[in-house]
């Protein structure tokens, strides 16, 4: 039970950022520029209101859960079946389990609404809402109370995690698809924009899911409010992933955002609480033109690019030892150098906070949480 009044603080701070270019330029007076590690190593510094940035212990959560869309024929679309996948990452078997165990990253797959039942892992953390979503083609794909559960369930993962940098990704039948939904409205983006793959994508296949697509979007014409539009058309794992995401950045935690599901996680919980956005970096495990899309929406572009196409998540994998050694750029001594002070003289928070809750009661002016 999440029982703190959580708040989300902008790291806007022009004090600090200023200390934070001072510092930096001493290293660049003595080795050169460092390019676009320098405002990565500032953005770091800004989200733990440190000139000596930490990051401890690092996570990544793989949040899994099967949609209701897949009725309509969209599961051609997707190499495997949920359960499969998650098996899959369960048993060590794709490359982004490869590259987290070689990063010293704690790899988590969340059940937030697989269809099927699992068995009891202890890499698998049990979040079902139920099995799988209803089609948001013909009904809202979750009622709100499950939508305010699953957004429950996020925040207590994200009040417990045990690190300050999570890696945030998801899995499933229909979650692309379902999170380019909830992200066409929230933004009035055009709905092709988020799902065309690329000039390699069969045009039947495309014309098929635009009219699965914009069949839901009609149908929920009306839902304009976040957790309106994620209950009408979202999953599970983006109401958990939302969750997290609130809660994670009440707490200045990195979080590292892989793939369009955690991008509509994102979108969401920024409606809730602008500033966390201030505390995500964007990373990508594949070309998908949808993702560009999703990406353009925040202004941002992923940490790497390198033609991959994987599983979400294996791009942050990738990325991890650049945001470490954007870390280390500033709490790593030289020989001879001042230890220095963690925060600038005279320093205060003077930011207000932005509270995650209001969003989040009952019509009756209670917490649902």
């Amino acid at each position: 039970m999440v029982t703190n009044r959580s708040l989300v603080t902008p790291t806007t701070h022009p004090a600090l950022e200023r200390a934070l270019r001072d510092k930096l330029q001493l290293r660049n007076e003595q080795g050169g520029s460092l390019g676009e590690l320098e405002p990565l190593a500032i953005r770091l510094g800004l989200m733990q209101a440190s000139l000596k940035p930490t990051l401890r212990d690092p996570q990544m959560l793989i949040f899994a859960a099967d949609h209701g869309l897949a009725v309509d024929g969209i599961q051609e679309l997707h190499a495997r079946g949920t359960v499969d996948t998650v098996r899959m990452l369960l048993s060590r078997q794709l490359p982004l389990n490869v590259f987290a165990r070689s990063q010293g990253i704690h790899a988590m797959v969340v059940d937030c609404g697989v269809a099927d039942t699992l068995q009891r892992h202890d890499r698998l953390m049990m979040r079902k809402i139920a099995h799988g979503t209803r089609n948001a083609r013909v009904s809202h794909a979750m009622t709100q109370e499950q939508a305010h559960a699953g957004m429950r369930a996020g925040m207590e993962i994200g009040d417990q995690l045990r690190g300050n940098a999570t890696i945030l990704s998801a899995v499933g039948v229909g979650s692309h698809e379902s999170a380019a939904l909830v992200m066409s409205r929230l933004t009035d983006s055009p709905i092709r924009d988020l799902v065309y793959a690329g000039p390699d994508m069969d045009s039947d296949s495309l014309a098929h899911l635009l009219v699965v697509l914009q069949g839901a979007q009609g149908r929920h014409r009306d839902a304009q409010e976040p957790m309106d539009v994620l209950a009408a058309m979202g999953g599970f794992e983006v109401a958990v992933m939302a969750g997290v995401i609130l809660m994670a950045a009440s707490k200045r935690h990195l979080l590292m955002i892989d793939g369009v599901p955690a991008c509509a996680a994102l979108m969401v919980a920024s409606r809730i609480a602008q500033p966390v956005t201030d505390y995500c970096l964007f990373c990508r495990s594949h070309g998908h033109q949808g993702l560009d899309q999703a990406l353009n929406l925040f202004r941002a572009t992923a940490l790497l690019e390198l033609g991959m196409e994987s599983t979400d998540g294996t791009g942050a994998t990738l990325a991890w030892p650049l945001v470490r050694s954007a870390t280390a750029l500033l709490t790593d001594l030289a020989d001879g150098e001042e230890p220095g002070p963690t925060r600038p003289g005279g320093l205060s928070d003077s930011t207000p906070a932005v509270s995650i809750l209001p969003p989040l009661m009952t019509p009756e002016g209670g917490l649902t949480y």
